[in-house]
């Protein structure tokens, strides 16, 4: 499902990486003291009481400045704008209101976007007085939050998830299409791809890495199963994004793969893979997305006995973190086994939804710990009492044991392997959860 995206803005050291490291429960964006550190948009999953939403961090908005990379901050930020479905403006409730809020709050309100304006660093009660003259912002009520000390911000969650589930309510209707993302650096030959399923050319190809600049979706039947194929703009390495079309492009083309029951990562055969390539999949790896690596461009190379040896090698080498991920060699321009990309993607949509009954799961649990003892640590041992199938889409298991604490990873790896090699989890990725077996009962 797609997540809701929230873009935090205001002018430069309010506390908006404090703030988004907070909510993401990581230390991702780099927080100091000097204004203006973080100087690029930062963009992290986040969750709040189950409901999950894509964080974006940016750098501070200054808007009456002719220092270069301040302006370019500007603009990243305006860009984080206008992708959001919701605005998190920060304010320094030490400093007080200035001018410059006034600034970025004019900006705001002639966007048209909700805004949550959120006074920050109000971490004492004499402070709290500062709170009321943001009213003359016109952003409705300021909510008071210290994002260093973690005050306030339930109340400020609370507030985001009512407008996020608010807005999605109100704009996605029923879809039971499959969702297909088409993914992969630019000029890899997505909308050459998407034109190709689609029997039409609805897409605008071009030899111009980055054409296509924002998520485009195209729905079509096939074989009586309707798709919607969701053709993204190309993802490039940081360093080579120059302008902000771009990286507003990146942001939805993550938007569209977690919209996606598979995902379809074209790697381009001229280049080979890349590590940019593995980063792009790993997006998909992380969401637990069924993903189909399609090698494009195959008529483009010259080959011998030995070239789709070598590029299986060099694929599998690259991307050894998903191993369930099937791969076809096909020509987008030339139709060459592209035919074989409907078929792959039913394999895996199938994979996905594979249920294990729980007798034939807990049999299995039997073997593995007679092929291999459990680790135990100061004189315990771990128990495995059972497991079950809990979900699908993706497959999802549960184990429960006398203490998780004794599950070292290299033994929770040994049981994934068994899973997929005994139950043939291949075109899928699956998740194994360890419980407590107390956990249950409470």
């Amino acid at each position: 499902m797609m997540k809701p995206i929230v873009a935090i803005v205001g002018k430069p050291n309010v506390g908006k990486s404090t703030l988004f490291n907070r909510l993401v429960g990581d230390r991702v964006a780099i927080v100091e003291d000097t204004p203006g550190v973080t100087r690029d948009r930062i963009i992290a999953d986040a969750e709040w009481q189950n409901h999950h939403f894509t964080l974006v961090d940016t750098g501070g908005i200054e808007l009456k400045t002719n220092n270069t990379i301040k302006r370019q901050m500007r603009a990243q930020a305006e860009v984080a704008i206008d992708m959001a479905d919701l605005i998190l403006m920060i304010v320094d409730g030490r400093e007080g209101m200035t001018a410059a809020d006034e600034d970025v709050a004019g900006m705001l309100r002639r966007n048209s976007k909700k805004v949550v304006l959120a006074v920050n660093k109000l971490d004492s009660v004499k402070l709290e007085s500062s709170l009321y003259e943001f009213y003359n912002l016109g952003l409705g009520d300021p909510i008071p939050i210290s994002a260093e000390q973690g005050l306030g911000l339930g109340d400020l969650l609370d507030v985001v998830i009512e407008w996020t589930e608010s807005i999605y309510n109100e704009d996605q209707e029923e879809d039971d299409s499959l969702k297909i993302a088409v993914v992969g650096k630019p000029n890899a030959g997505k909308s050459t791809l998407v034109n190709r399923l689609i029997g039409e050319e609805r897409m605008i190809v071009s030899d111009i890495p980055g054409t296509t600049r924002d998520a485009i979706d195209t729905k079509v039947e096939h074989d009586g199963v309707e798709y919607t194929f969701i053709d993204t703009a190309g993802l490039r390495k940081k360093k080579k994004i120059y302008d902000d079309v771009e990286r507003y492009s990146i942001i939805r083309a993550i938007a569209a793969i977690d919209r996606a029951d598979v995902v379809l990562m074209l790697v381009d055969a001229s280049a080979g893979i890349t590590e940019q390539d593995a980063k792009i999949a790993g997006i998909a790896h992380n969401r637990f997305i069924p993903t189909i690596f399609l090698v494009n461009k195959w008529d483009a190379i010259e080959k011998d006995e030995k070239t789709v040896q070598k590029m299986t090698k060099d694929v599998r080498n690259t991307l050894s973190f998903m191993t369930y991920a099937p791969m076809l060699f096909i020509s987008a321009k030339t139709g060459r086994r592209v035919d074989q990309i409907y078929k792959t993607i039913a394999y895996v949509v199938a994979q996905s939804e594979k249920r294990i009954p729980t007798s034939k799961f807990n049999e299995a649990l039997v073997d593995f710990v007679a092929m291999k003892e459990p680790p135990s640590q100061n004189g315990r041992r771990l128990k495995i009492y059972y497991g079950s199938q809990t979900g699908i889409k993706p497959p999802t298991f549960v184990i429960f044991v006398n203490d998780g604490a004794l599950m070292h990873f290299s033994y929770k790896r040994y049981l994934e392997n068994k899973i997929n090699e005994t139950f043939d989890f291949d075109g899928t990725p699956f998740r194994l959860f360890i419980r407590d077996r107390k956990q249950e009962d409470e």
